[in-house]
């Protein structure tokens, strides 16, 4: 057994990650060692990226230990760097966390700092001045390079900032010079934040927390009045809102709401939380109440302006859609389903279900589904119920290659009085694993007037027998 992490005063007292825990009991008897669980750190370390997106969305996690803000732009919202980093110790210190922070204009120095410096606000001409005293292990490099440069007497980063480049980089390989680089601010660093960033949010601090369901959907539909301008200005509405809840002790509530076409009403928009906020009623814990509220709109779509019609309602205000969306937000994404046209002209596979939440207006999925079945009615080629699966019948056939004379389906004895066809459809070869034979499509009609959609599968006379089966049924 070995220690895995430290606090500060583990480390003040001179115990080192990676020792044996017998040792250490050995150095001092009262060492507290905690059993490692690293389901729970990295939950933790989630929970404080959450945390963290107060102070901006672009929040990148750092291994089992560490985040990476990037506060471009929004340090002049808590007063400057100086102040944005104290406040954001001071608050993981009254949550009951031991912190270390440091803000510079790259990444691998504020890494260095944090964790062998001391923390605080660092200028990019001070580069080279902070990093000179730190050890090797500042750089980020990989353990064996760290230990070929200490046997050459290269034991801080001050002893290769003015050396030649061309003998490090032979010697020691470009790792080296790269993360110099890096933590000199000479070298770009990207970082991947955790989550997509949304393309516009508003934000709302409160003096005072909030923690009824009434004062948050309040509080909601006054952050989507103050984004439905910029969402005009851009010609877009929200496809799909998400409300960030930040609680005074420290948790952050996500809820997500889709919407089935894009959306700039801010009475709507709360109406959609109010259904959310409902679903998950027993799940959302307000505490001590909630803080920060942040609506943000990650996904958008183009908003077209619709005409009114003479009562003064959008068409998009109209029931359907109103319908829809609060039926996926108090049941989720996936409890709408509509049938959409797929390119397949095996009948079967001709029209697939997807969440309505995936179409992008529900205007023109209206449109389309409902124009299918009246190209249909006109031409009568295809049955109005097309069964999911084929039905095996048993049918009687006067000429081989013709329509049946009469069929048993579902224990009644049907006779053919009129019949037309075939209309040949040859299965898929280039699907993979498509064995279908090809199929010979009859429309038929009994004496009393039924009218039904048969088809043959294989032919007379080949190696098996040919088979029939009921597809659908006509009005």
């Amino acid at each position: 057994m070995r220690l895995v992490a430290l606090d500060g005063l583990a480390e003040k007292s001179g115990f080192q990650l990676g020792q044996g825990v017998a040792e250490a009991r050995a150095m001092c008897p009262e060492v507290d060692v905690l059993p490692a669980d690293r389901a729970a750190d990295r939950a933790l370390l989630e929970g404080l990226a959450d945390w963290c997106s107060r102070y901006t969305p672009l929040v990148a996690l750092d291994g089992e230990s560490g985040l990476y803000l990037d506060i471009t732009g929004c340090a002049h919202l808590l007063g400057g760097e100086k102040s944005l980093l104290d406040d954001l110790l001071a608050r993981l210190f009254h949550l009951g966390i031991e912190a270390r922070a440091a803000i510079s204009s790259s990444a691998g120095l504020s890494w260095a700092v944090a964790r062998f410096g001391t923390q605080g606000v660092i200028a990019a001409e001070e580069a080279a001045g902070v990093l000179a005293p730190l050890p090797m292990a500042a750089l980020r490099l990989p353990a064996e390079t760290i230990e070929t440069l200490g046997r050459v007497g290269l034991k801080q980063v001050g002893d290769i900032i003015e050396a030649p480049r061309a003998p490090l980089a032979r010697r020691f390989g470009s790792m080296l010079l790269l993360r110099l680089d890096q933590a000199m601010g000479l070298e770009d660093e990207p970082l991947s934040p955790r989550l997509p960033v949304a393309s516009l949010s508003a934000e709302r601090r409160l003096s005072e927390p909030v923690q009824g369901e009434d004062d948050i959907l309040v509080l909601t539909q006054e952050l989507a009045a103050r984004l439905k301008p910029e969402l005009e200005k851009r010609g877009q509405g929200g496809r799909l809102f998400e409300l960030l809840l930040f609680r005074v002790d420290g948790r952050v509530f996500r809820i997500a709401a889709g919407t089935s076409s894009p959306l700039i009403e801010p009475g709507r928009i709360a109406g959609l939380f109010r259904e959310r906020l409902q679903a998950v009623h027993d799940d959302l814990d307000a505490g001590f109440g909630f803080e920060i509220l942040r609506l943000s709109v990650p996904r958008s779509e183009k908003y077209e302006v619709m005409q009114e019609d003479f009562s003064g309602t959008p068409d998009r205000e109209r029931p359907l859609a109103a319908f829809a969306d609060r039926v996926m937000a108090r049941l989720g994404a996936e409890s709408l389903f509509v049938p959409v046209l797929s390119e397949s002209h095996m009948p079967e596979r001709a029209a697939v279900f997807q969440p309505l939440a995936d179409v992008e207006m529900l205007k023109t999925l209206g449109e389309a589904v409902c124009a299918v079945p009246a190209a249909l009615l006109a031409t009568s080629a295809r049955p109005q119920r097309l069964f999911q699966s084929p039905e095996p019948v048993e049918a009687v056939a006067e000429v081989p290659e013709g329509p049946p004379r009469s069929f048993r389906w579902r224990r009644s004895l049907h006779r053919i009085a009129r019949a037309e066809g075939p209309e040949r459809i040859a299965a898929e070869w280039w699907v993979d694993g498509e064995t279908a034979a090809e199929r010979d499509y009859f429309r038929v009609e009994d004496e009393r007037g039924r009218r039904f959609w048969l088809f043959r599968e294989g032919h007379y006379g080949g190696p098996t027998q040919p088979r029939w089966f009921m597809h659908g049924v006509f009005a």
